[in-house]
């Protein structure tokens, strides 16, 4: 069976709802992110890493257009393809030092996607890039044991090294917004529990070089979510990125030893809250019937100005219409403050 007939025949696939209303869904997130909420809607949205074929260039546009309109999904958030490929002679942290400076021609294939989607969905969307932070990125080229050893022998020699990626960025931020994103999201990571030797390499020696991109977008872009990712580990707490910019926060509700509730969260970070659907739990596992409930239950511990999402990328091979579910049933109910 052929993919567009296996969603056609899934338990999601056959389950339909009432239409949603029609609207421009820029204007919608728009309003919302002025405060203008909808008590009988709530904006939702989920992201999925596409086949090889659809990393960069006019077919990704193709493809992020395509599980757009399939999903009803609340924006546009590109996904970051144009990652640094490992470089082998990082074995001390001197090396660090020899990066090569990657300038806009090596991030062309991205920004043809960015100028199609751009093209093709702004007048209907706002559309964000993903941005991974210079520590991410200083992982990709070595791998993340490598660099957090590295940061811990000698971590003014791995200083020169995220300049470089920190530059690197600068200029492909700049080029995304010259093309008319209307924001970034913004991932961060290397305060999770037990990561790095100490609280202050975080400080030092991350945190500075997530700030440069991220305060320029915040005070260009109308639309920016400070994605906290959990992929490598979990977090005692969120107090080391409380700061950072961001008109959104999206992070996971569960911390090492206790669970926090969306209205906790946003009250924390002092702006509204984007997940609560685990990525890994009923979302990805459950009947149509125990999504709903889900999702029901969330929102009634939802604060007023509330976006449904997961905790981060769902799985590659997710059943398009389990997430445009879930959209829809979202699109059909608002938080219990609204």
């Amino acid at each position: 069976m052929n993919r567009r007939a296996f969603l056609a025949a899934s338990a999601f696939g056959a389950r339909s709802l009432p239409a949603a209303p029609s609207s421009n869904k820029r204007e919608r997130m728009l309003a919302w992110l002025s405060g203008k909420t909808d008590p009988n809607y709530t904006p939702a949205a989920f992201f999925l890493h596409f086949g090889s074929e659809f990393k960069n260039g006019p077919a990704a546009a193709q493809k992020h257009i395509e599980y757009f309109r399939h999903t009803g999904m609340d924006f546009v958030k590109i996904q970051f393809e144009q990652t640094y490929e490992r470089q082998p002679f990082l074995q001390t942290p001197a090396d660090w030092a020899k990066l090569t400076l990657r300038r806009l021609d090596f991030y062309e294939p991205l920004l043809v996607t960015v100028r199609e989607l751009v093209k093709s969905l702004k007048k209907d969307a706002l559309i964000l890039m993903t941005l991974y932070s210079p520590y991410m990125c200083a992982g990709h080229c070595a791998t993340s044991p490598l660099l957090r050893r590295h940061l811990a022998e000698n971590p003014d020699a791995v200083k020169r090294g995220m300049e470089i990626l920190t530059e690197s960025q600068l200029m492909f931020v700049r080029a995304c917004i010259q093309s008319g994103v209307d924001g970034f999201y913004m991932s961060t990571q290397g305060s999770e529990a037990k990561q790095l030797a100490s609280p202050d390499l975080f400080a030092k020696y991350v945190k500075p070089y997530d700030l440069v991109s991220m305060r320029e977008i915040n005070a260009v872009c109308p639309f920016n979510i400070l994605h906290v990712c959990d992929y490598n580990a979990p977090y005692s707490s969120y107090d080391a990125v409380r700061d950072y910019p961001g008109h959104i926060v999206n992070c996971n509700t569960r911390l090492v030893g206790k669970e926090i509730s969306p209205k906790e969260i946003a009250a924390f970070f002092s702006r509204p809250y984007m997940g609560g659907l685990d990525r890994h739990g009923v979302l990805a596992k459950g009947t149509p019937q125990q999504v709903e409930a889900e999702i029901r239950r969330v929102l009634k511990q939802a604060p007023k100005q509330f976006l449904l999402g997961a905790d981060c990328t769902v799985a590659n091979d997710t059943d398009w219409n389990r997430l445009k579910h879930a959209i829809d049933v979202a699109h059909r109910t608002g938080s219990s403050q609204a």
